[in-house]
């Protein structure tokens, strides 16, 4: 018979779990009890380039793996693809108590912070409180709101990764192992590799800490021990996520995270281009948001509430209602250098804790990570410190990711966790003078910073980027705008001062015995979900929650509707208003353009180089009344049979010179580098001539006879078949994308070499006659990813059934204190 004692073994547990439930489904009230939804920007964009998969999918049962409603066609791995050996999502859903997706990341997250708490031997109480700091944290709020559910999902797991490496260091190296190899596995499912690449860094200053020590020890052989068993964990979760790992890692050689062919200053470059990477970058003295919310101002569309200087100058200038209310709510109340961003809180209390925390731990835990939040808050600075320029050329892989300012979640992280490991020392250690005096010190310095703030707001000068989009306004405007960014400040300011001093104050009466611990700690819990819950609720609250459906989202229009009139089975459509930025258009179309943050490399150069040009010509066209698209060869070899200017039935715009699913050749013009290629396929026309890279493919001399057809007669995400007549050898050209990993070409069943012609199309030598030629995507790669992603999750859940199952024989839970 088990020997568990209910209420010292599983109560805190069952209560933490209860608390951090509550506190979600509170927090997401509309969506658990009024059957409303969050809308999320980046989401509703995925909605509609992932149609085509998902509805592939709905009918035929299989993965379509290449989707053609984006970028004239692209792979799906990084938009959606399931791999049926996915296991493990069902033991995530159950780690999140099966809520509804995306808001079960904060309970994770929660849960997950709870958990490498307790690792540490924080007792249950405190860890609850930072679970909440964790699960709660700004950073995780925004990128809800934003719809940025994958990102939030990884970084809800990455406490539950460190707890199980500290585990296996602590010795409890069964729990360890397995918490390390289900959590990683759990975080790497979303596949955001960024995030990921935050956890590493995490762990690596971890791991130079445990080797340190192990050095001064002299410890090496239980390092090298526990490393060994963190690598074959390590190795358990990357087989669990194999499949999506390979494919994705596949995609990258060829998207704009990888290199590029072109001339970059003499020499082909690899990654993203450092001014694209480091477009949002964090100011010196930005970071003070993790303290201050408000500190500059919040978000570039602030709602500055009623009695502000704004409305009062406003009112006073004659302005109407309607227009107060438009000005008000959506004030540029953000003074920064960066074009967009939000202020990722990480709480008054846990700054306080952290500053606490550097004058009571011992060096083994506050120089780690004390240096990963400097080294963290220097990534965040991107472009505005000279150093990260260096570490982008040079710290392996760091220049396939961008917008730098998510590198503040290390910070998030490292705060809280070194904020309540402190928090744990002072209520463990005798609370002599010694220990008073540096508790009283962190409460001045943080507490007389704050009190600075709220003092001095009214000398800053309150200008930023922002105000050259406002040169227009009046100084009246400018002025009262400036006053309530200092408001802002000030109150803010005097906010986190409140919270610190009431976080002061329970600690200080559970110290000398003023208050029970049970009160203590509940008010603990209480202050720190009422700081993280206040600034969370200015991003999403109960007005942010909508009663839409995807239907209504997408429903089509008149100008959807005039399209979709025309049957040709393939065709493409460009939407002439910020394509790019758009997957709308990709629900009922396939589109020219898209929304990807990873396109294929050589169609952003095509963007970049050919079809952005054209597409001002084509403006410039219609503006001047004209509807001749002859001289657009690349959109007219993409097959761009329609233009679209509005939703209206009128702004359909018809391309009848759109060069059609495939055509016969009569010239090829040989160049031997990407840079003649990309250069000559605007010069060509395309209809009659290709361009091909000498130095990559070879092309028979036959080729000469453009005396032919060939018709699309049936078509797939990830098939297509033609049937071909020609009265010569000829080479056919195809308006489909070249991707060198998983299409397979058949000409009357045999297969046959793809070239790639035009910088980014398909073309297939053919012989005279009458010819079947097929198209299928069968990437090898999903096919293996498939097979060891089944194996890995298999091995994965029974340890873990295994471990649970020993561990209630052994009773070797997690200590509670």
């Amino acid at each position: 018979m088990l020997n568990l004692n209910f209420k010292k073994d599983l109560l805190p547990h069952l209560v933490a779990i209860a608390i951090f439930c509550f506190t979600t489904v509170l927090f997401f009230a509309p969506v658990f009890f009024e059957g409303k939804s969050l809308p999320q920007h980046d989401i509703t964009q995925w909605e509609g380039g992932a149609h085509e998969l998902i509805e592939y999918r709905e009918k035929t049962g299989e993965e379509g793996l290449w989707t053609n409603s984006m970028f004239s066609g692209m792979p799906g791995y990084m938009i959606n693809v399931k791999f049926s050996g996915d296991l493990l999502k069902h033991v995530h859903r159950a780690y999140g108590l099966f809520l509804t997706y995306p808001m079960m990341t904060i309970f994770i997250g929660c849960l997950s912070f709870y958990i490498l708490l307790l690792s540490m031997s924080v007792r249950s109480w405190l860890a609850i409180a930072g679970g909440i700091a964790y699960g709660f944290t700004a950073f995780s709020i925004i990128g809800l709101m934003a719809g940025h559910n994958a990102k939030i999902s990884a970084v809800s797991t990455m406490p539950l990764v460190l707890a199980g490496i500290h585990l296996v260091f602590k010795g409890n190296k069964i729990w360890g192992f397995v918490i390390t190899a289900i959590g990683l596995a759990i975080h790497l499912r979303p596949n955001h590799l960024q995030i990921t690449y935050y956890l590493v860094l995490i762990v690596a200053a971890y791991g130079i800490m445990q080797l340190i020590m192990a050095i001064k020890e002299k410890e090496m052989s239980g390092f090298s021990k526990n490393s060994a068993i963190l690598i074959l964990a390590a190795l358990l979760a990357v087989g669990a996520n194999f499949g999506g790992l390979i494919t994705t890692l596949e995609y990258s050689k060829y998207s704009t995270r990888g290199k590029s062919e072109l001339s970059q200053t003499g020499e082909s470059k690899s990654g993203l281009d450092k001014d694209y990477a480091f477009q949002y970058s964090n100011g010196i003295f930005e970071p003070l948001f993790l303290f201050i919310p408000n500190f500059y101002g919040g978000t570039a569309r602030e709602n500055l509430g009623a009695n502000s200087n704004l409305e009062n100058a406003l009112r006073k200038n004659g302005a109407n209602r309607q227009q107060i209310k438009q000005q008000v709510e959506s004030a540029p109340a953000y003074w920064g250098n960066q074009p967009l961003t939000a202020p990722y809180y990480a709480g008054a209390i846990v700054v306080m804790l952290f500053v606490l925390s550097l004058f009571l731990l011992e060096n083994k835990y506050k120089i780690w990570l004390a240096g990963l939040v400097l080294f963290a808050l220097i990534l965040s600075w991107g472009s505005n410190f000279s150093f990260n320029y260096f570490i982008f050329d040079y710290l392996p892989g760091y220049n396939k990711f961008r917008s730098v300012t998510f590198a503040i979640i290390i910070v998030v992280f490292a705060m809280i966790l070194v904020g309540f490991l402190g928090l744990e020392k002072l209520l463990a250690s005798d609370f002599n003078k010694r220990i008073q005096r540096k508790f009283l010190m962190a409460i001045a310095v943080v507490g007389g910073f704050a009190f600075l703030c709220a003092v001095f707001a009214g000398l800053g000068g309150y200008k930023g980027a922002i105000d050259a989009q406002l040169a227009s306004y009046p100084d009246w405007y400018l002025k009262a705008l400036r006053a309530d960014r200092a408001s802002l400040l000030r109150m803010d300011a005097l906010r986190s001062l409140i919270f610190v001093l009431l976080f002061a104050g329970i600690v200080w009466a559970l110290i000398r015995e003023k208050l029970s611990k049970t009160i203590a700690y509940t008010l603990l819990i209480i202050l720190v979900f009422v700081d993280m819950f206040g600034v969370a609720k200015r991003f999403i609250n109960s007005d942010t929650f909508v009663r839409k459906s995807r239907q209504s989202e997408f429903q089509m229009s008149a100008a959807d509707q005039v399209i979709l009139k025309d049957k040709d089975i393939n065709y493409r459509v460009m939407n002439l208003l910020n394509p790019f930025n758009d997957a709308k258009t990709s629900y009922h179309h396939k589109s020219i353009g898209g929304y990807h943050g990873a396109k294929l490399g050589r169609y952003q150069e095509l963007i970049e180089r050919c079809i952005a040009p054209e597409q001002s010509r084509v403006i410039s066209a219609l503006q001047g009344g004209s509807f001749d698209f002859g001289n657009i060869g690349v959109l007219n070899m993409l097959n761009t049979k329609y233009f679209l200017a509005g939703s209206a039935a009128n702004a359909v715009l018809p391309n009848r010179t759109a060069n059609g699913n495939a055509w016969f050749i009569s010239e090829v013009v040989e160049v031997e580098s990407a840079d003649e290629e990309i250069n000559e396929v605007s010069q060509i026309d395309t209809k009659t001539t290709v361009v091909i890279d000498e130095s990559k493919f070879d092309i028979s001399d036959q080729v000469s006879s453009a005396n032919g057809e060939i018709r699309l007669v049936e078509y797939k995400p990830n098939y297509l078949k033609y049937q071909s007549t020609n009265d010569g050898y000829g080479l056919a050209v195809f308006s489909e994308i070249y991707y060198p990993e998983g299409w397979v070409a058949t000409i009357d069943g045999e297969e046959v070499p793809i070239l790639r012609t035009n910088y980014v199309l398909r073309a297939l030598e053919i012989p005279k006659g009458e010819h079947v030629v097929e198209f299928e995507f069968k990437p090898r790669s999903y096919t293996l990813g498939n097979l060891v992603t089944l194996i890995s999750n298999i091995v994965l859940i029974l340890l873990l059934l295994g471990s649970v199952v020993y561990s209630l024989k052994q009773k070797t839970v997690l200590a509670v204190k």
